[in-house]
């Protein structure tokens, strides 16, 4: 199936195995897990549990959002400012360009269109509405971040650049996206996209990757930074809690934003998921910043309450006096205007037990909004 993507070769390949994170077969974590991150004691989810119903994984209805198009056309005061349009999809304006991140507009986080995670709530507008961007980044191949549809649909649609990890150019290209418009970075390597004041960094993170079931960790997963002159943001991707972080803030900060998830962790996940008391030390490690939370509020991709993620980072921040921006789904943010956090996702409810996988979920679209052809 396309939607798998496709294997390295040739070029691409050799450049992957001259980096220091390939070892054998794959590509490697080369920071020890910290002592105490995954509960040895705690049993991994299984198949069943993912597929199985009960407790509060989706909400009751769709989640609070806002068109951000009419916002999207007024100045911005400080030169920064970030829309979240739902799970690890943010696009940033900074100093006059427009960088996407991990752009998913598709129906499931999964190669196939029928089984799978299926997404709860819809992206707060089509992908075609959304205004020229400069740069497309991607930080691994994980499904719920490298979406198949929406990136047939940006190849097809539009001239955009790529940045991405290691070897995952290769999944881009098979799906159409010329080889030009792809740059593959490894750790602390940076790229000057052109005719832009914008450059992207490949920076350390503790996760993994594939696709299918013979491909793990045949592409590199990477933590992003965006800077300009003016100013820095980091968005973690998906990682454990590293160390690490404290050098990517001596080599690449400080940052005026940082996006870290929060969503989809397990005690068993402990050095691969960050979860929000983690995401909280890492935000501490890389020197604060405004702290926008993502990956969550999309798709029910662990045992949790669809909730828990957020409702624990308020509670937990709140005692540390962290710079929190938790905005609707849509809604523009300046991260040098903070303002009182207002937890707007209680408005929904307390939710309902999960659906079958192959439900149609409480406000999820049922098709993606941008035809492929």
């Amino acid at each position: 199936m396309n939607s798998f993507g496709k294997r390295a070769q040739g070029e691409r390949l050799e450049r992957m195995h001259a980096s220091p994170r390939w070892e054998g077969l794959g590509f490697r974590n080369v920071h020890p897990i910290l002592p105490g991150l995954r509960d040895p004691s705690a049993a991994r989810p299984t198949l069943k549990d993912f597929f199985s119903s009960g407790g509060r994984r989706v909400p009751s209805g769709p989640l609070p959002s806002v068109d951000p198009r009419e916002s999207w056309v007024k100045a911005i005061q400080s030169g920064l400012r970030a829309t979240w349009l739902g799970h690890s999809t943010v696009l940033i304006e900074i100093d006059g360009y427009r960088v996407l991140t991990d752009p998913v507009w598709g129906t499931r986080a999964s190669p196939f269109r029928l089984v799978g995670p299926k997404r709860f709530q819809p992206v707060p507008l089509r992908l075609r509405e959304v205004p020229e961007v400069d740069v497309v980044v991607i930080s691994h191949d994980h499904y719920d971040h490298l979406d198949y549809p929406t990136i047939r649909a940006l190849a097809r649609h539009s001239a955009v650049p790529f940045v991405t990890s290691l070897g995952v150019g290769a999944h881009l290209e098979v799906w159409g996206v010329a080889p030009e418009r792809i740059t593959e970075l490894d750790w602390w390597e940076s790229h000057r996209v052109p005719g832009t004041g914008v450059t992207i960094t490949a920076a350390p993170s503790q996760h993994f990757s594939g696709r299918g079931l013979k491909d793990r960790n045949a592409t590199l997963w990477s933590s992003m930074v965006v800077s300009t002159d003016r100013h820095r943001v980091f968005f973690s991707g998906d990682t454990g809690l590293t160390t690490e972080y404290g050098l990517i803030r001596e080599r690449l900060g400080p940052f005026d934003l940082v996006m870290l998830e929060v969503g989809a962790f397990h005690p068993s996940w402990g050095d691969i998921h960050l979860g929000p008391a983690n995401a909280l030390k890492a935000h501490a490690l890389l020197g604060g910043g405004a702290f926008l939370p993502v990956h969550w509020g999309t798709f029910g991709l662990a045992m949790h309450d669809w909730d828990e993620p957020v409702e624990t980072l308020l509670q937990l921040a709140g005692a540390q006096n962290t710079s929190l921006l938790m905005p609707r789904l849509g809604e523009p943010v300046e991260p040098a205007a903070l303002m009182p956090v207002t937890p707007w996702w209680r408005s929904v409810g307390q939710g309902a037990p999960a659906p079958e996988r192959d439900a149609p979920a409480p406000g999820a679209t049922r098709e993606l909004p941008w035809p492929l052809d």
